[in-house]
């Protein structure tokens, strides 16, 4: 699918993945709309064809509104791109007691239920415009889900419930939006070095690295957003979730 001079939604787009991923699609053309939180945004640089608009993915209101300002550009929406998400680690059960059901359901609220809701909104627009090709194809949605989607880690039953939920969508999604030819994907990332790293020590980022079979390092957010770029591009790769760790595997721990 040709991208150029069209337009796309990347959620948490001021840092990490979103970010690449908007500077990546920008670059080669695109008109970017990165929907983040008000303090994400006052951190972002100021990239040209980015515009950053406030947006909580937990709030169908406030992704209306997002949707809106995309519509009235003259660029018409073809990508949307979910990467908005958060990781509060918990075990179900520990010394402090039984899992916070309120993070829990914080952590359900903003993956899962966050990248349901702006890709449900976001298709409904693809869904306006005109196919770009013979086939009828309009656009597509690409999702992010984890390796913890499949291996989930102890302490992580709150971000691998929300993962897998992504991943089990994918398909479903894929199906029901066919007939107005948009295509849905997933990448699952391994360990990839965003700013949630940047607090671990230096041991600890040795052992990360040593447990991915290789390359043995972290992933780079450009190699995720090159992903996304690879889905855009093959239009036959349609209800897949492409794993993107170095062939790890993740323990228990």
């Amino acid at each position: 699918m040709e991208i150029q001079g069209q337009a796309a939604i990347v959620t948490g787009g001021a840092s990490g993945l979103g970010a690449a991923t908007a500077h990546l699609l920008a670059q080669r053309g695109m008109k970017v709309f990165a929907f983040d939180l008000a303090p994400s945004i006052e951190k972002a640089p100021a990239v040209d064809h980015v515009e950053y608009l406030d947006v909580d993915v937990t709030d169908h209101a406030s992704i209306r509104r997002g949707i809106a300002t995309v519509k009235a550009g003259t660029e018409p929406l073809r990508v949307v791109v979910n990467c908005a998400g958060i990781g509060t680690p918990g075990r179900i059960l520990s010394r402090r007691g039984p899992h916070d059901l309120h993070q829990f359901a914080q952590v359900i609220n903003v993956n899962l239920l966050g990248t349901f809701n702006v890709m449900t909104l976001g298709a409904e627009l693809i869904a306006e415009q005109q196919p770009v090709d013979d086939d009828g194809q309009r656009g597509i949605v690409i999702n992010t889900a984890s390796v913890a989607a499949f291996e989930g880690q102890i302490g992580q039953a709150a971000y691998a419930a929300s993962k897998g939920g992504v991943h089990s969508l994918t398909i479903s999604a894929a199906r029901d939006l066919a007939s107005y030819g948009i295509r849905v994907n997933t990448v699952a990332p391994g360990i990839v070095e965003t700013p949630m790293m940047a607090g671990i020590t230096p041991e600890f980022r040795e052992s990360l690295e040593a447990s991915v079979p290789f390359p043995a390092r972290l992933a780079r957010p450009e190699e995720y957003a090159q992903v996304v770029l690879d889905l855009i591009r093959h239009d036959y790769l349609n209800g897949h979730t492409v794993r993107m760790d170095g062939a790890l595997r993740m323990g228990p721990r």
